[in-house]
């Protein structure tokens, strides 16, 4: 899902924490580079919240980022927004632990979407994803998770399709939002201790509820985002854990009423769109051939509709990597593993994000979740001194 119903980032990030990338293993891509590259200044964004974790996961083109942080400990953390580079305000929770905004909000009037922990335990005992991919750092609380709408100062729920969770991802200046809900209907394609059927929504405005049918005999879906145009993408397959793999046989593209299915890498699993442009273009990750639930092999990839899907490859090293973030001029940012390196794609190329950075920052920039219009990059960067992570920005110099 930071991946979501999706993904398998979760984990990857996870090694991040535990692995201090070498500075001179993040220029190993340089040879590499196009000639008359951007160079980026980058801007720490800290651990506003106390703790030593933290995460930029969306920039809107107001230069507006929101993620998450830790509080003291590391054992919660909660959702932020940064007015400015000095500025972070904590979002709160739905009575339970722990929030995040874990996906790119393409709103620039400053609305925002995510996923909170409520004051009510599981009645099922799930563990459901919020849990599994994104509040991975805590110990589980058992508590019902669900998606909410953050705007004029207050975090409200989102409801859900007659399940006990729901999880929101995207929200465009619109007001619509989109992520995925559980339904009451037991499913026979989970595995334990997920019990109910998902599927891919979007909530309106003023919180209506739309489902989003899976593709085919799919039995369920999550929607990961959606831009201006009300085009969404998302993931399509069977229950499983509600967290990737599995759940993710197929991607997914609703428009008009109708889905799509997009053509993979590939793999048999962990086919994940995670952004969408106002092109329509998509990036995401997907497996290779020779796949199973338990060995990813995913790969970057980009998909537009003259082109179809292109495989971007990986950083210099590496064998795995995810695009996590498109701008209107199809650049993708994303990381690349297991080096756990920040990575630019554009003109056809991959770059390692560290080997553009001005001098002046002794951070190692260990993922890119998105990129707005103007070329500006939040996400995660490691203090290679302290092994602290926190949100970043990184902003081209013009040229």
């Amino acid at each position: 899902m930071k991946s979501t119903i999706l993904s398998c980032t979760a984990a990857m990030l996870s090694l991040a924490v535990a692995t201090i990338p070498a500075r001179a293993a993040a220029a190993a891509n340089s040879a590499n580079t196009p000639k008359r590259q951007v160079v980026y200044d980058v801007f720490n964004l800290g651990n506003p919240l106390g703790g030593t974790y933290g995460q930029g996961s969306s920039i809107n083109n107001r230069g507006q980022v929101a993620g998450f942080d830790a509080l003291p400990g590391n054992t919660v953390m909660h959702a932020v927004r940064w007015r400015s580079r000095d500025a972070a305000q904590d979002l709160g929770t739905l009575g339970g632990p722990n929030s995040a905004i874990a996906w790119p909000n393409r709103n620039d009037a400053g609305a925002m979407a995510g996923v909170a922990e409520t004051a009510t335990v599981q009645p099922l005992g799930e563990t459901w994803s919020c849990a599994a991919a994104v509040f991975y750092l805590a110990p589980p609380t058992g508590d019902v998770c669900l998606g909410f709408r953050w705007r004029d100062g207050k975090m409200t729920a989102l409801p859900t399709l007659g399940g006990d969770n729901g999880f929101a991802t995207g929200i465009n200046d619109s007001g619509q939002i989109v992520g995925w809900a559980e339904t009451p209907v037991h499913d026979l394609s989970c595995n334990a201790p997920q019990v109910l059927q998902f599927e891919a929504v979007e909530w309106g405005p003023k919180g209506q509820i739309i489902e989003l049918l899976p593709i085919e005999d799919d039995p369920d879906s999550a929607a990961t985002a959606i831009n201006q145009k009300g085009q969404v993408v998302g993931i399509s397959g069977l229950c499983a854990n509600a967290i990737g793999g599995a759940s993710a046989e197929h991607m997914a593209l609703w428009q008009n009423g109708m889905v799509t299915s997009l053509p993979t890498l590939g793999g048999q699993y962990w086919n994940t769109p995670m952004d969408i442009n106002e092109n329509g273009d998509v990036t995401g990750f997907s497996d290779l051939p020779g796949d199973s639930v338990a060995s990813p092999n995913f790969n970057a990839f980009i998909w537009t509709r003259r082109a179809g899907t292109a495989n971007l490859g990986t950083l210099s090293g590496d064998a795995l990597s995810e695009g996590l973030g498109i701008n209107d001029k199809d650049q993708v940012v994303g990381a690349s593993y297991p080096s756990t390196r920040a990575f630019i794609w554009q003109n056809g190329v991959m770059t390692d994000l560290n080997s553009l950075v001005a001098p002046g920052t002794t951070l190692v920039l260990i993922d890119a979740q998105e990129i707005n219009d103007a070329g500006a990059i939040t996400g995660e960067a490691q203090d290679p001194n302290t092994g602290a992570i926190s949100a970043f920005v990184a902003t081209p110099r013009p040229q």
